[in-house]
This record gives structure tokens, sequence and C-alpha cells, in this order.
């Protein structure tokens, strides 16, 4: 008996390494990639000291650029969410021609390069762009201005939105959706009394993804920006150029900021949420 267990647990025997070398190699790979760089800008920022931070934070050109990255991150944010789940509900609910191209074009902001982005954006909605020259005359100005920016971020946030609600809205299913319009709901009530609620902490979720990714965006901004100092320079290119002035401190500060936020972001999405709404289902 003991020798056909003996075979059975050799047979079984897993290809990877065990939990503990799995482990060790997993923690070592995450820290000197990702670990080991962040480590080395918390050291650097809170050597800087409050004077150097009150010196960094008291530039005008550093709080309109964070300004502007922040204002613009969490609109581009709201209406992404809401732009992505409209698409996640089509997508799910719905059986049309060119349904699967639709959602492979969802990932299209992930494989697309930046700077390629970027140069599109800009060529539509510049003044004599598809786009620009239909608002041009009602002296509106989309790229090289705020909306532009808006709109550069809404494109890289909607793949988050969508892969965040898509999942919810595929294990959702139609029975409570049924038996509350059964009931006498209207499709508003409906959607308000059954449908958020379930979707409520997955478009959290979806806001915070698109607004940390927002902050950091780089590449596809730049170019649709015009990059005009206390008008359309975003915290991000403010960071290059305090590089490429020497001044690291400034731009170590800056970068610290942006990180801050982004781990309170993530924070927010692994704890908090989960935590809020489960509190919010056990009393009700």
């Amino acid at each position: 008996m003991s020798a056909i267990a003996t075979d059975l647990r050799r047979r079984m025997r897993h290809p990877l390494p065990g939990f503990g070398l799995s482990l060790g190699l997993g923690m070592a790979w995450l820290g000197l990639i990702v670990l080991l760089p962040l480590a080395a800008l918390v050291v650097r920022s809170a050597g800087l000291g409050s004077a150097g931070w009150l010196h960094v934070l008291h530039d005008p050109r550093v709080r309109a650029a964070l300004a502007l990255s922040f204002g613009a991150s969490s609109v581009a944010a709201v209406i992404a969410s809401i732009a992505g789940a409209l698409v996640a509900w089509v997508i799910v609910r719905y059986r049309f021609p060119g349904r699967r191209l639709m959602d492979a074009l969802v990932d299209l902001p992930f494989a697309l390069p930046t700077a390629v982005a970027g140069i599109a954006l800009t060529a539509i909605y510049a003044q004599n762009g598809w786009v620009g020259r239909v608002f041009e005359p009602f002296g509106m100005k989309i790229a090289y201005a705020a909306p532009g920016i808006v709109i550069a971020l809404i494109f890289v946030g909607i793949p988050f939105a969508v892969r965040t609600l898509q999942p919810v809205l595929e294990t959702l299913g139609r029975d409570q959706e049924e038996a509350a319009m059964s009931l006498g709901a209207s499709r508003i009530t409906t959607f308000r009394r059954v449908v958020l609620p379930e979707l409520a902490p997955a478009l959290l979720t979806s806001f915070s993804l698109a607004f940390a990714r927002a902050l950091g965006e780089y590449g596809s901004v730049i170019f649709i920006a015009g990059n005009l100092p206390f008008k359309t320079e975003i915290a991000p290119l403010l960071i290059i150029i305090r590089l490429e002035e020497y001044d690291y401190d400034g731009a170590v500060a800056i970068a610290a900021l942006l990180l801050a936020t982004s781990f309170i972001c993530l924070l927010a999405i692994n704890t908090l949420i989960p935590r809020l709404f489960a509190r919010k289902r056990r009393d009700a």
C-alpha cells in the first residue's frame, strides 16, 4: 500500500519547485524590479527634509502642474468609468455582428505605443484635424488645451474600466433583474436598486485604476497638451524638465507625491473598498 501511495505522490509531483523556493524567487524578482526602485525613491524623498519639501511645493509652476494633473485625472477617471461601464454592458448583455471585434478593440490602448496614441489624438483634435476643425469656428480649442489632456487620459483609462466591470456583469446574471421587473419595478428602478449596488465596488475600483493610470501618463499627453507652463504642463513632464535642469530634489518630490497618490489608490482597491461594501452587505 505504501508503494502505491509513494508512486501516486511521485506522479502528482508539481513541475514547478516547492513553495519555499518559488516564494523566494518570486519575492527576489519583485524586490529587484519593483520594490528596490520605489524604496530608493522613498528614501531620497525622505531626505529632503521639511525645508526641501516646502521649497518644492511653494513653486507656483509645480502647484499648477499638480493641480492640472490631479484635476484632469479625476475628470478622466469619472468619464472613463461611466463609458467603460456602458461598453462592458453592451459587450456582455448583447449579441451583435462585430461584438468580438469591439471586445478586442478595448485592449488597443494597452498595446498601442503611447507616443503613437498621442500623435493620433493630436492629429484628430488639432484645429485642422477631423474633429478640431468642427469646434474651431466656435472658438473651442481641444488640442493644446485642458480638454485634449482629458481626452488622452480617457483613452488610456477606458480599458481599465471595461476589464474591471466586464467579469462582474458576466457573473451578475439576469434573475434578480427579471424578478424586480416582474414585481412592477421600472427599468430605471431595477438598475438603481438591483444592478447598481452590485456594480458599485467594481465602479469604484475602475475609477481608482483609471485615476492612478492617468496620473502617471506621459507619452500620450505631451503631444496633445502643448506643454505650456501654468496652462497645459502636467506633473510627469515637469519631472523630466526638473531632471534636465539637474534639479533632482524637485523631480524626486514631485515623483514621490505621484507615487503616494497611486499607492493610496491601490490600497483603497485592495482593502478599503472591499471592507466598505462587505460591511454594507452585512448591515443589509
